[in-house]
């Protein structure tokens, strides 16, 4: 049976990186120091060179996907956006920390107000990232990059990596990621797949 891989890379930090806040469906570019940063990792370290190359709509996906792969064209996938805080984005946990809401939503127990529950943000996105292998099975694309955002990173990784780990255990730096190797008979049994190693190298 045949093999893929898929590299999930964190985009680089952007503007608003060292204030605490929920940015979720904020769109933000990266900040100066981001790219940098970026520039420098690229130079001293090695990237994966995928055939295709998939990104979160936000601009600081894409601008880490012009940054990292000038010569592709990524396929701008909605699903693969950060989580959608709603009245929690561009506000830090100190502003929050009387609001009952806020309170709920540490617990598991509801949603931000005219945010994305936990459930629906996971089922979102792993909808998104089986359809994303779907595609590769059928295209023959047997190597692809996905740059998007660190709560999508560990979605990804809780629900289908092996060795299973919970999802604070898959917190990634930015510019950073984890490859995965999905043999396509293990796929289709149980929709697992190997965590097979780190991003960049």
């Amino acid at each position: 049976m045949k093999t893929y891989k898929i590299h999930l890379i964190r985009h680089a930090r952007h503007t608003d990186a060292e204030k605490g806040k929920y940015i979720g469906h904020t769109d933000i570019s990266l900040s100066d120091e981001g790219k940098e940063q970026l520039a420098e990792f690229k130079n001293k370290y090695h990237y994966p060179e995928p055939e295709a190359v998939f990104s979160s709509p936000l601009k600081r996906c894409v601008e880490t996907c012009s940054l990292l792969y000038p010569d592709k064209q990524p396929i701008i996938i909605d699903g693969l956006t950060e989580c959608n805080f709603g009245e929690f984005e561009n506000k830090t946990a100190d502003e929050l920390r009387d609001n009952e809401d806020f309170a709920g939503w540490l617990a598991g127990k509801n949603a931000p107000p005219f945010g994305e529950s936990s459930k629906e943000f996971g089922d979102r996105i792993c909808s998104t990232f089986e359809k994303i292998v779907d595609g590769l099975v059928k295209s023959g694309v047997h190597e692809a990059a996905v740059i998007t955002h660190g709560g999508v990173i560990s979605i990804i990784l809780s629900a289908y990596g092996l060795p299973q780990a919970p999802m604070h255990q898959w917190a990634v730096p930015n510019c950073c990621g984890f490859t995965l190797l999905i043999d396509a008979s293990l796929w289709m049994r149980g929709k697992k797949a190997e965590i097979y190693g780190e991003v960049p190298v």
